[in-house]
């Protein structure tokens, strides 16, 4: 099933989200339905707040970036009640994008690594750290899960300069070529 992307604007969007147990009623095929619907947008990753579940959920898939770096061609993981243990490095910056926010790109600074303690699908627990676009991207979707979007990252300058673009996506205004779900419709 592939499921509308909840549209900058939506009240999901930022809230914190709940930690969910193995019992979560059909989690594996909400794994594999977010992966279709993360494929048909050709995203590199996919919160679960963003088709509008507010539960500790989030994909990757780091494919879109593998010419950059050759290790995300198989970065394809599920992250369950994902808890950031550190960030660490010099930061960065990296044109973001966002599948809630269509159509804005803009540069973020995140530090260079990040440990993360999660469960897989299966419920294992891991401690991984990534570095790199990997925890670019892990971060990207850790902040979905904490109510926070790329846009809050930038000044507030940069933000009144978004502001018209971001109103008109919240109204459906934007032009997209996969299911949404907007705030003010």
């Amino acid at each position: 099933m592939i499921y509308p992307i909840v549209a900058y604007g939506h009240p999901v969007l930022k809230k914190r989200a709940k930690e969910i147990d193995k019992d979560y009623p059909e989690l594996q095929k909400l794994i594999a339905d977010m992966y279709e619907t993360l494929h048909l947008t050709q995203g590199v990753g996919l919160a679960a707040p963003q088709i509008n579940l507010s539960i500790r959920l989030f994909i990757t898939d780091g494919k879109g970036y593998a010419e950059e770096e050759s290790a995300l061609e198989n970065f394809r993981k599920v992250f369950v009640n994902p808890v950031l243990v550190e960030e660490d490095g010099m930061e960065w910056k990296f044109n973001e994008g966002c599948l809630s926010i269509p159509g804005i790109r803009e540069d973020v600074e995140r530090k260079e690594m990040v440990k993360l303690k999660y469960l897989d699908e299966n419920f294992t627990e891991h401690t991984e750290t990534f570095h790199g676009i990997a925890a670019r991207i892990i971060q990207h979707e850790y902040d979905h899960l904490e109510g926070i979007l790329f846009t809050d990252k930038l000044s507030a300058f940069k933000r009144r300069l978004l502001k018209g673009k971001l109103t008109d996506i919240s109204k459906g205004l934007v032009d997209v070529d996969y299911k949404m779900k907007f705030a003010l419709r």
